[in-house]
């Protein structure tokens, strides 16, 4: 179950200053479902994407886009943010800059708090409800605290994080790096995630890396499936 993809360093948190490039060297978010948001790749948290999820009463930052003005005036314009969610500690980020100007608290599984201190942080052990329509969910594995995000809409949305990432035919697969923290509890972990799940309730996945093997698509669909068919390797 190994996917044919890159090496990438640590995932640690980002201490880079804000860039100073002109604005119009940003891209914009972009939309992917009716009610999600997909941010560009940020080199603050090493490639990864965020996703932004827009509700009338809630809105859910899911791990740390870049921290740029594009970002910023964009969040403001769809009423800022009610929580942040992290997926891991690589979707950190510039974490810091997004609570001061948002007043956001922090969600993240209680085994990555840690990193966080001085900052309004609730942390969780193995499934927490966060609205009627969002629950976490512990999949630890490629990091002590990875977690997994799902939302009820378009038939269900996994936010994976970097527990499930696409692989160059853009099916989710586990990924083992030199930096795993411990593979055996990943595929525990997908194994897991399996049970969660019918094809009637996770539709889409969106990953929290590697999206241009998605090809313009945005989002692994038919995801039920997909996971349905990875077979548990040690």
């Amino acid at each position: 179950m190994q996917p044919d993809l890159p090496q990438q360093g640590d995932f640690i948190l980002s201490q880079r200053s804000s860039s100073k490039q002109p604005e119009a060297a940003f891209k914009p978010p972009h939309s992917i479902l009716e009610t999600i948001f997909a941010f560009p790749p940020s080199r603050d948290t090493l490639g990864g994407t965020a996703y932004l999820i827009v509700e009338n009463t809630v809105n859910i930052l899911i791990d740390c886009p870049a921290w740029n003005e594009t970002n910023e005036q964009f969040l403001h314009q769809q009423g800022g943010i009610s929580l942040l969610f992290l997926t891991h500690r690589g979707g950190i980020g510039r974490v810091q800059e997004f609570q001061s100007t948002f007043g956001c608290p922090i969600i993240i599984q209680e085994q990555e708090a840690y990193l966080l201190p001085g900052l309004n942080v609730r942390s969780f052990q193995k499934e927490l409800t966060i609205t009627p329509r969002c629950c976490a969910i512990w999949t630890p594995g490629h990091s002590p605290g990875s977690a997994c995000l799902y939302y009820t809409a378009a038939g269900g949305v996994l936010f994976s994080g970097r527990h499930l990432l696409p692989n160059r035919q853009g099916e989710p697969v586990p990924w083992r790096t030199s930096k795993t923290f411990h593979w055996p509890r990943q595929l525990q972990s997908v194994e897991s995630l399996k049970g969660h799940f019918t094809a009637e309730t996770l539709s889409y996945i969106c990953p929290g890396a590697n999206t241009g093997f998605l090809r313009g698509k945005g989002v692994i669909d038919q995801a039920y499936q997909s996971l349905s068919r990875l077979n548990r390797e040690s």
